[in-house]
């Protein structure tokens, strides 16, 4: 069981990293905060970039997080909370599958991340060696995961109208 943890907070964690990154530093094809700020905008999340910023780094810490088990909760936590407002603002209205960029992909992300949040980070994690895995209790991951709900609320909350499009005339 410790292995198959491991080996799923690893890919996990990096690529939802990875994902962040994209969004921070323009990493791995990414648009940085400018690009991904403008995008925001679009979706209505003003101003954009600071949003950008936000996500960006709520996934790139919570995929750390993740990957090496450190936190408890609060990686996944971090994750489930991007995801619920990347599938309700951008995901939405587009069906299940990826393929026509439905709800499936935040929504594997966002299952898996409660679900780790709840399961732990296992015996080869930062927590197991620093020796405080027991201090992460099923009450913490509900507290988290609740958080993360609560928060992705509020970022949807404060949502503007979507910018509409020009039109020239």
């Amino acid at each position: 069981m410790a292995t198959g943890l491991l080996l799923v907070r690893l890919v996990f964690g990096l690529l939802m990293a990875a994902h962040g990154s994209q969004k921070i530093f323009g990493w791995f094809g990414g648009y940085g905060l400018t690009g991904t700020g403008t995008f925001f905008e679009q979706l209505g999340f003003r101003p954009g970039r600071l949003f950008a910023a936000a996500a960006g780094w709520t996934e790139f810490l919570g995929g750390l997080l993740l990957a090496v088990g450190l936190g408890g909760p609060i990686g996944p936590a971090f994750i489930v909370s991007v995801m619920i407002v990347a599938l309700v603002s951008v995901h939405r209205g587009h069906g299940l599958f990826a393929a026509t960029n439905g709800i499936e992909v935040p929504l594997l992300y966002a299952a898996g991340a409660a679900a780790l949040a709840f399961t732990g980070s296992g015996q080869y994690s930062l927590d197991a060696l620093l020796g405080v895995t027991s201090m992460w209790t099923t009450r913490h991951a509900e507290i988290a995961v609740g958080l993360a709900a609560l928060g992705a609320i509020a970022s949807l909350t404060v949502r503007q109208s979507a910018v509409p499009s020009r039109v020239h005339a």
